[in-house]
């Protein structure tokens, strides 16, 4: 926490020395929460395949990937995360000022929350669905997010106030030598999105997916059997994907960090057949019991 106060970027404050104008950067106020320490626990880089690295933090996950272009940045995890983050670019080869293109999984301040401060620090553009972009730019979910009765206090992050390009379902961005591709799985968020690209090394191509989250969390009174349509169809198009590397939002989701490294320092081969259909399928089986807990009865209160 001590380093994210000192070091994170953020807002720009004008600051006059002899007839001068300078910017300084501040930094944005570090997000409280029970597990934010846990998650913001700093972690090496690890390099997944290809052109493809992992550099988030201990909890939280983000992915850089290297266009020859550019580089491509999905999520920003914590507000003060991000001179981790930042870091293990460097460690890995990278440069946050090579960063021309941000992503976003879902917008709550675990994923969001350092996206206004890398896009102000890289002057990236930020590419997100209609329904995150509102978010991005309010700083808090959208009314209808599961998790909107936490309200923005609880749930809030910096708003983003660089460009940000709405993207579509099915659409490719196209940076240099990689094509990514939007997935808009709506569920745990309006606004949810997974992402697809091919890396490679020699004549291997793999394709990998950075999956958003599919948990059914929701504030108290949130009943999830509306949009279950949406939510199940979400979960069926991310298990039905070509898949050979999945990395998720979160990396316990899918032992991200485990399978990416070896007890004795050497490099496991990072394609695994079944990892996004193993996925959806543990996801589907959460939805499941949430339908069925919505669906009984409540009990009676004291007489």
């Amino acid at each position: 926490m001590l380093l994210a106060a000192l070091l994170l970027v953020a807002t720009p404050l004008a600051v006059p020395d002899a007839g001068r104008t300078h910017e300084v950067l501040l930094p944005d106020t570090p997000k409280r929460c029970e597990q934010c320490a846990n998650w913001n626990r700093p972690h090496p880089p690890v390099h997944v395949f290809g052109n493809t690295w992992w550099v988030g933090v201990d909890g939280l996950s983000v992915v850089a990937v290297d266009t020859g272009a550019g580089v491509m940045l999905l999520d920003g995890a914590l507000p003060q995360s991000v001179p981790l983050v930042r870091a293990s670019l460097v460690s890995a080869g990278l440069k946050l000022s090579d960063v021309k293109l941000i992503g976003n999984s879902h917008t709550h301040f675990d994923h969001a929350g350092g996206i206004a401060a890398l896009q102000l620090e890289s002057d990236a553009k930020v590419v997100a669905s209609a329904r995150s972009s509102e978010a991005l730019r309010s700083g808090c979910p959208t009314s209808d997010d599961p998790q909107a009765a936490f309200g923005c206090e609880v749930n809030g992050f910096p708003p983003v106030k660089g460009p940000i390009e709405i993207i579509r379902d099915g659409e490719v961005i196209k940076l240099g030598n990689v094509e990514l591709r939007a997935h808009l799985t709506p569920g745990h968020t309006p606004g949810s999105t997974t992402w697809s690209w091919k890396s490679c090394e020699g004549s291997r191509c793999l394709n990998i997916v950075y999956a958003d989250s599919l948990n059914p969390v929701a504030a108290e009174g949130f009943r999830f059997a509306p949009v279950s349509s949406a939510f199940i169809a979400s979960i069926a198009k991310l298990g039905a994907l070509p898949c050979d590397v999945l990395l998720t939002a979160h990396p316990d989701a899918s032992d991200t960090l485990e399978r990416l490294s070896s007890p004795d320092g050497g490099v496991p081969d990072p394609a695994r057949a079944g990892q996004c259909a193993g996925y959806a399928s543990r996801a589907r089986a959460k939805l499941d019991a949430r339908l069925a807990s919505e669906a009984r009865p409540a009990k009676p209160g004291p007489h």
